[in-house]
Formats: C-alpha cells, structure tokens, sequence
C-alpha cells in the first residue's frame, strides 16, 4: 500500500510543468554552408499538442535530399522542489547547398494547442566552393571539410594557416576612433596560438572585451574556404598628426598534424597517430595617416565624435548654507575617456567642491560609447538673488567634420536667509575665486567750501600735530587688549576646540572626499567616522572615548539642538557604519554618505547654540 501511495505521488509530481505557457516555434540551420554541403534543417515546437505542420517553400538555392521527419523529446528536471518537465516535437529537413550566394528561408507554421503559430525565418549563406579542390579532385563537390583536411606529413604554409590585421579607416583625424581587428584564417587543427602584442605608440588603446569561448565561422577567402576567428580587437585614438604604424604582430602556433606513416597497421589501430607542429605567423603592418583637427576654439573640450548635454539641478530655492547640486550628463559615442571636464561658473560667495565624475563606457566594435556624468555641489553664503550662467561644450563633430557646441539652460537660483552665521559653512576651498576688491576705482571729486591755510604757518600746536601722537595711543592700547583678550581666550582649551570643530571637521570631509574619488571604500568610512564623532566631542568638549550615540542626544538638547536633527545625526552615524559592510553598489552608498555628513553637519553647526 505504501508503495503505491508513493508512485502515485511521484507520477503526480512529475507531470507538473513550470513553463511560462507560451508556445514557439523555433528555425535552426547553419549561418554558413558550402556549396555541395549538406546540412540540417530543424523546426522544433515546445509542446506535443500539435498537428497541420507547414513547411516553408524550399525551391531557391537549396536541395531537399530527405523531409520532414519527426520525432518527439521529453526531459524532466527539478528547480527549488518543483519539477519541470520538457517536451517539444522536431521537424527535420536535410538540404544540400547549391549556388553560391545568400538565400532566405521563410518561416514555417504549425497548429499548437489550438493556436497557429509561425517560426522564425532564417538567412545562410552560401560559399563557392574552394578552387584548389575543384582542380585536384577532378570537379567534384569540393566541401568545405575537404579543404581543412591537412594531408599527412604536408607543409603547413602561410596559406594554410595567416593572421590578418585591418582597420576600419586608414584616414583618420587626430582623436578619431579606429577600429583594429586580427582576424585568424585557418585550414588545419589548430589547437594553440600564442602572441606578444607590441606596444602601440602614438594611440591611446582600448582593448574589446570578445568572448572567452572562442567561435569559428566560415569564410570564403582568395578562392579557398577557411575557419576564420576574430582573435584580438581594439579601439584606437591616434594622439599625433602625420603617418602613423601599427607595427606587425609575430603568433606563434601549435598545430596537431597526422603523421605520414607506410604501415598499413598504424593506420588501421590509431589513425597513424598525431604531432604537435610548431608554426610562425606574422600579421603585416598597417599604416595610419592623421590628420590634425582644423583650428581649436578657445573652449574645446577635446571631444571628437558625436555626443550630447543635459544639466538638471535639485533645486532653484534654497537657505543660506544649503547645499546645490547641478548634474551635466555628457551621452555619446566617440573619445569619452579623453573629454575635459566643463566647468560651471558659480557666484563668487560661494564655496564650491570638487566635481565628482561617473563614467559609464562601453567598448565594441562601434567604438566608445556611454555617458559622462560630473556632479557639482556648492553652497551659498549670503541670501539673494544669483543666476548660474549655461555652461558650454565644444567637440568636433566627424560627420559635418566642423565643430559644434552645445549649451546647457542657465539657472536663477534664490537664496533665503538661514538659521546661524552664514560664514560657518562646511566647505572645501580647493576652487574658491577670489574675491574682487571694490570700491577702489576714481573717487568722486569732493564739493563744498574748502579751507585754506596761509603759507609759512607752523604745523606746532594745531590739532592735526596732536592727532599724530594720539591716534598711534589709542592703537596702541586697542591692540593690547584685543591680545589679551585672545590669549585668555587661547588659554581656555575648551572654548578653541569648539570654535574650530567646523574647520577640522571640514579639512577631514575633504579628505573623506579624495578617498572617495579614489574609491577606498575601508578609508572612506573610518575618515567620515572621525569628522562626525570628532565634531560633536570638539563641539560638546567631550572626549570621543566618554561619547556614546546614548549620551550625545541628552547633550545634544542641552545645547537647544532639535530632537528630529539629534536622530539626523544617530542616523547619519548608523548609515555610515551599516553601508561600510552592506552589499550592493559601493559607489552609490559611498555617494550617500558622504552627501548626507556634510549636510548634517552643516545643519549641526547652525543648530547648536552656546
């Protein structure tokens, strides 16, 4: 009984299926054939409830030598205690290639679970057959096979076995893309190839990511059909005028070749058995000529290629010490990684930080492509109106071949009065403009009665002879006891700490800043870490060893911080110690906290008050 009770429980587990209940009809064929090949033809449904097959009409270029026949597949597999069970009915054909050219063949249909459903079409293309063999074998079919089958004990020459190197372009203007390509030809069992890649001077090389699993194809090549493999490319940016060579390449191969052999037995128990050959193979040279870029403008970015602008901004109304954010996001194809970074031309009073730049570039065949992404944070110091000017980007475009410059909007940004001293303001000098000196132009020319004196008059006993002793005086003894004043307050060790906990913790921010544009995520933390805990104990003078995230809210409120902005900070500590060891996209948690610790700290500053 038990036993029973168990197969019917797996039978009823086996014939559960987890497809997406969509039914296809899938074509497959070769890409390339030769002609007097054969080769299959195969249609192939994913599900058994089939009837009224149509074939496609197969009367151009092909041969149908046998078709259809039909068979049916079932396979069973289990994911996550779920069985799922395959099955699917193939229709399969047997052509023989015909004249060369390329041929389609449409789609076929098939009634399937009561829907009619159509196949893809496919498109194969057919290779001449080769020349050497149409000679030495008298006319006959002259396969593709037979002419990769080395003879045994031949030479391997240099057209058995050759690398060619080709760019796309030979005429090129300074900073274009050149695609490089080292194509292999092969008609013989190769099983290794080793290279030593010279280095290319005069480029900038950007190498193309091709799959580690290498795929041969057909080619029809000088009258003969060899497997071909693209074995290396790469995306060339010439960086100087005139002729440029990219020199030739030596490959080095290992061939596995039957070994001629007049014992019959040999041949009859192993084949007569294999060797590896050892073959040189030397990619010719490709010659570049550069030409140079008609004259720059003043403001070219060193672009070439085609590209485009956007700018967003987060916000246009903001208070005194918030911080504004403006994104330019350059998209496009061309020399991305080689592009100058635009420069926007903030207010004076603001200070300014370092662009953070994201790249996110694309290596193919077509070159270069992506998006440059270069953020930029300020912060205003003083309420008011001010207008961020567009900002400019001037590249060389190669399909007008003349430059063009695209222009972002400009922004009219407003500037309320905030909480607290506008000049206590986490900020990084590293781009701050220098302030102009007003007022320093002509005077106006003074009207009104002007008093003279006689000539001979003695300068003794007037008021300006006595001005001269007292005014030095009182210099004197403002000085004294402005310099007491500091000294004393120099002496209280507390009061200077928190007068100049904004300015370590800036210089800590700006650090955690270069450690972020380096991308050193255990450095970045541990120095985001120091500037907060270090700013609140300079700030409360008290000791970061006697501080606790429990203690700092109770001295927090002592000193008329807001509770929302107290559980800001205990957040802004928590995320910095949860993001050090969170998965994800380290760039992007990185990004948050740094971003999130300036603002607190700034919002901080304004907040505590003594």
């Amino acid at each position: 009984m038990r036993k029973l009770i168990f197969l019917l429980l797996l039978l009823t587990v086996t014939v559960q299926t987890w497809a997406d209940g969509k039914v296809t009809l899938t074509a497959e064929a070769p890409e390339v054939v030769v002609s007097g090949d054969q080769f299959r033809l195969t249609f192939t449904v994913n599900s058994q409830s089939v009837k009224d097959f149509r074939a496609p009409s197969i009367t151009k270029g092909f041969e149908v030598l046998m078709g259809p026949s039909r068979s049916q597949q079932y396979g069973s597999y289990t994911i996550n205690g779920k069985t799922v069970v395959n099955k699917s009915v193939t229709y399969t054909y047997i052509l023989m290639a015909g004249d060369a050219g390329t041929y389609t063949i449409p789609a076929a249909s098939i009634q399937a679970e009561g829907e009619k459903i159509f196949s893809n079409s496919l498109q194969v293309k057919v290779l001449p057959p080769d020349k050497t063999s149409n000679s030495s074998n008298g006319g006959s079919k002259g396969s593709a096979n037979s002419s990769r089958n080395q003879a045994a004990g031949s030479r391997i020459t240099d057209k058995d076995l050759f690398m060619l190197a080709t760019a796309n372009k030979t005429t090129v203007h300074e900073q274009e893309a050149i695609l490089l390509t080292y194509k292999l030809y092969s008609t013989v069992n190769l099983q290794q190839l080793n290279e030593d890649m010279p280095e290319l001077t005069g480029f900038h090389t950007q190498e193309i990511d091709l799959p580690q699993k290498k795929v041969w194809s057909m080619e029809h090549y000088q009258g003969r059909n060899y497997n071909t493999l693209t074995w290396r490319q790469y995306v060339l940016f010439p960086q100087q005028t005139g002729k440029l060579e990219i020199p030739s390449v030596k490959f080095e191969g290992i061939i596995a070749q039957r070994i001629a052999s007049d014992d019959p037995f040999d041949i009859f128990y192993n084949g007569g058995g294999f060797e590896q050959v050892k073959k040189v193979i030397v990619a010719p040279k490709v010659n570049i000529t550069v030409l140079p870029l008609p004259a720059k403008p003043a403001n070219f970015s060193g672009g070439v290629g085609e590209f485009s602008l956007t700018s967003s901004i987060n916000a246009t109304e903001v208070k005194t010490n918030d911080a504004v954010t403006i994104k330019l996001t350059i998209k496009g194809s061309g020399n991305m990684k080689l592009l100058n970074t635009p420069e926007i031309k903030f207010p004076q009073d603001f200070e300014i930080y370092d662009p953070k730049v994201e790249n996110q570039f694309e290596t193919s065949s077509n070159g270069v492509t992506g998006t440059k992404t270069i953020e930029y944070l300020a912060i205003p110091r003083h309420a008011g109106s001010f207008t961020i000017p567009p900002v400019e980007f001037t590249y060389f475009d190669l399909k007008s071949n003349s430059y063009k410059t695209l222009k972002t909007q400009a922004y009219e940004l407003k500037v309320a009065k905030g909480q607290g001293n506008a000049d206590q303001v986490i900020a990084d000098f590293t781009n701050k403009e220098s302030v102009k000196v007003l007022g320093k132009d002509i005077r106006f020319i003074k009207l009104g009665d002007t008093s003279l004196t006689r000539k001979g008059d003695f300068f003794f006993g007037t008021i300006s002879y006595w001005m001269w002793y007292l005014i030095p005086f009182v210099l004197f003894v403002a000085f004294v006891i402005v310099y007491r004043k500091q000294a004393m307050e120099n002496a209280n060790v507390a009061k200077v700490k928190t007068k100049k906990a904004n300015k370590v913790a800036t210089k800590r921010m700006k650090l955690a800043g270069k450690l972020l544009a380096e991308n050193k995520k255990n450095e970045f933390y541990d120095e985001v870490l120091k500037a907060l805990w270090g700013y609140i104990s300079d700030k409360l003078n008290i000791p970061v060893s006697m501080l606790s995230k429990d203690n700092i809210e109770a001295e927090l409120a002592k000193y008329g911080v807001s509770n929302e902005l107290i559980a800001d900070f205990i957040h802004a500590l928590n995320e910095c110690e949860f993001a050090r060891y969170a998965p994800g996209n380290e760039n992007e948690a990185m990004d948050k906290v740094y971003a999130a610790s300036i603002d607190i700290i700034s919002k901080m500053e304004n907040s505590i008050k003594r």
